[in-house]
C-alpha cells in the first residue's frame, strides 16, 4: 500500500515537472517594468512549446533569465530578432544571431537592452500566452499588443 502511494507521488512529481519545464509554466510578474501591459503582482502562463517550434518575434512578450542576474527571470517585449536594426541614441545596432533586443513597455523605468544590449536566445524561458490573476483582469496577449 505505502509503496503503491510512493510510485504514484513519483509519477505525478515527473508529470508536473515536464508540464512545468517544457509545456507551460504559471510566472509571478514582480517589478514596473512592463507597466500598463503586465502590472507588477501580475500572474501569467508562459508557453514553452511556441519558441521551439514557431520561434520568438518581435511584439512577443517574453520571459527570460535576467542578463545581470541569473537566479531571476524577467518579463520583456521583444523589439529586435537577429538580424534587425534597432535604433540606440544615435546609432544603428543590428541584432547578432542567437540574440533578441527586449526592452520593457515602461521605458522610464525598465533595466533591458537598452542597458545591457543584446540578450543570448538560450536565456529565454517562454513566451507569455495571457495574464491569469487578477481574474477580473483576464487578458491574452498577442504579438501585435
Amino acid at each position: 500500500m505505502v509503496w503503491n502511494t510512493v510510485k504514484t507521488t513519483v509519477k505525478v512529481g515527473c508529470l508536473f515537472h515536464v508540464i512545468f519545464e517544457h509545456v507551460t509554466d504559471v510566472v509571478w510578474c514582480r517589478g514596473p517594468s512592463m507597466e500598463p501591459t503586465i502590472w507588477s503582482d501580475n500572474v501569467v502562463l508562459c508557453d514553452h512549446i511556441t519558441p521551439r517550434y514557431r520561434g520568438i518575434r518581435t511584439g512577443d512578450i517574453v520571459i527570460s533569465k535576467s542578463v545581470t542576474k541569473p537566479d531571476v527571470n524577467v518579463c520583456k517585449r521583444v523589439k529586435g530578432v537577429p538580424g534587425d536594426y534597432i535604433v540606440t541614441g544615435y546609432s544603428f545596432l543590428r541584432v547578432p544571431t542567437g540574440h533578441v533586443w527586449l526592452e520593457g513597455d515602461n521605458k522610464q523605468n525598465s533595466t533591458d537592452s537598452r542597458t545591457y544590449g543584446p540578450v543570448p536566445q538560450a536565456l529565454l524561458r517562454g513566451r507569455v500566452v495571457c495574464r491569469i490573476w487578477p481574474l477580473t483582469e483576464f487578458r491574452v496577449f498577442s504579438n501585435v499588443d
